[in-house]
C-alpha cells in the first residue's frame, strides 16, 4: 500500500516536468523567431537599438534552448550515476537563467542611465509597431510558463516578463516621444523596471541555491509534519529528521522512529507505511525510516 501511494506520487510528478519541458520549448521557439523578427525590423527602421536588442534576444534564445535541455535531461530516472535521478538538473539551468537575468539587469540599469544623461532620438513610429508584436509574442509564451511550477519555469517566467515590461514601456515610450519630445522617458521607465527584475531575480536565485544547499523547503511546515508524525498509533517519537529537496518541488526525508514498547513485529509494516502516508502528504517522494526500540535510544542523542 505504502508503495503504491509513492508510485501515483512519480506517475504526476512526471506529466509536471513533461509539461514543464513543452512549456520551455515553446518558450524558446518564440524568442527565436522574435529575435529574428526584431533583426529584420531593426535593420529596415535602420535603428541600432533595435538590432542590438535583437542579437540581445537571440543570446537568450540560446540560454533557453540550455535550460530546456537541462529540463528534458531531469526526466531521465536514477542510474548507476544519479541514485535520486536527474531531478536537480532542472534547477541548474534555473539557477542559470536566474544569473543571466541578474547580469542582463545591471546591463539594463547601467544603459538606462547612461541614455538618461544623454538622451538620444529614435524613430517612434518603428518603435511602436515593434512594440506592440513585442508584447503580443512575450505575453503568449509568459502565459504558458505562468502555469508552470518548476524553477526552471519561473526562472523563465520572469525572464519573459522581463522582456513584456520591456515592450510595453517601449510602447508606452514610443507613443509620448511621438506627441512629445520626452527622449528621457524611455530611459526612466527602462531604468524602473530593470530595478524591479534584479530584485525578483535575486529572490529566485536565493530559493535555488536554498535547494542546491539542501535547506528544509520553504513549502514544507517541518513541526506540523513532525506533529502529524508522532500522532501515529505505536510511535513514541521522532529524531534525527532529514527534510531536504530534489528540485523545489519534489522532497526527500529520512528519520530515526523511536517505537512503542507494545507494538509487535507484525506492526512494523503498517508503522512504516503510516509514516509514508503522511510524508506524502508534504510532497515527499521518498522516505528513509529507522525504526528503534527503548534499548536502542538509550546510546543515542535525540535531536
Amino acid at each position: 500500500m505504502g508503495h503504491g501511494h509513492n508510485h501515483s506520487n512519480h506517475n504526476h510528478s512526471h506529466t509536471d516536468i513533461s509539461s514543464s519541458s513543452k512549456n520551455l520549448a515553446w518558450a524558446f521557439f518564440l524568442n527565436l523567431f522574435f529575435s529574428l523578427f526584431e533583426l529584420v525590423g531593426g535593420v529596415y527602421s535602420n535603428s541600432i537599438a533595435i538590432i542590438s536588442d535583437a542579437f540581445h534576444d537571440f543570446g537568450d534564445a540560446l540560454s533557453l534552448a540550455f535550460v530546456w535541455y537541462l529540463q528534458k535531461v531531469s526526466t531521465r530516472p536514477n542510474d548507476l550515476h544519479f541514485d535520486y535521478g536527474y531531478r536537480r538538473f532542472s534547477i541548474l539551468g534555473a539557477l542559470f537563467i536566474s544569473v543571466l537575468l541578474t547580469v542582463g539587469s545591471i546591463f539594463m540599469i547601467i544603459e538606462s542611465i547612461k541614455r538618461f544623461i544623454s538622451p538620444a532620438e529614435s524613430k517612434a513610429d518603428a518603435m511602436f509597431v515593434l512594440a506592440i508584436v513585442g508584447v503580443v509574442v512575450n505575453g503568449i509564451a509568459m502565459v504558458r510558463l505562468n502555469r508552470g511550477s518548476s524553477f526552471s519555469e519561473k526562472a523563465v517566467f520572469l525572464h519573459f516578463l522581463e522582456d513584456i515590461l520591456g515592450w510595453v514601456a517601449v510602447l508606452i515610450g514610443s507613443i509620448f516621444m511621438y506627441f512629445w519630445n520626452l527622449p528621457w522617458f524611455d530611459p526612466l521607465m527602462s531604468l524602473g523596471i530593470a530595478v524591479w527584475i534584479l530584485f525578483n531575480a535575486y529572490r529566485n536565485t536565493k530559493q535555488v541555491m536554498r535547494v542546491f544547499l539542501q535547506g528544509v523547503p520553504i513549502s514544507l511546515n517541518r513541526s506540523e509534519l513532525i506533529a502529524h508524525w508522532e500522532n501515529i498509533k505505536g510511535v513514541k517519537s521522532v529524531h534525527d529528521i532529514k527534510i531536504w529537496s530534489l528540485d523545489g518541488n519534489h522532497h526527500v526525508a529520512s528519520l530515526h522512529v523511536l517505537m512503542d514498547k507494545k507494538i509487535n513485529l507484525s506492526e512494523f509494516q503498517l508503522l512504516k507505511e503510516e509514516i509514508r502516508k503522511v510524508a506524502s502528504e508534504f510532497e515527499i517522494i521518498h522516505t528513509t525510516i529507522e525504526l528503534e526500540t527503548d534499548a536502542e535510544q538509550c546510546k543515542l542523542q535525540p535531536n
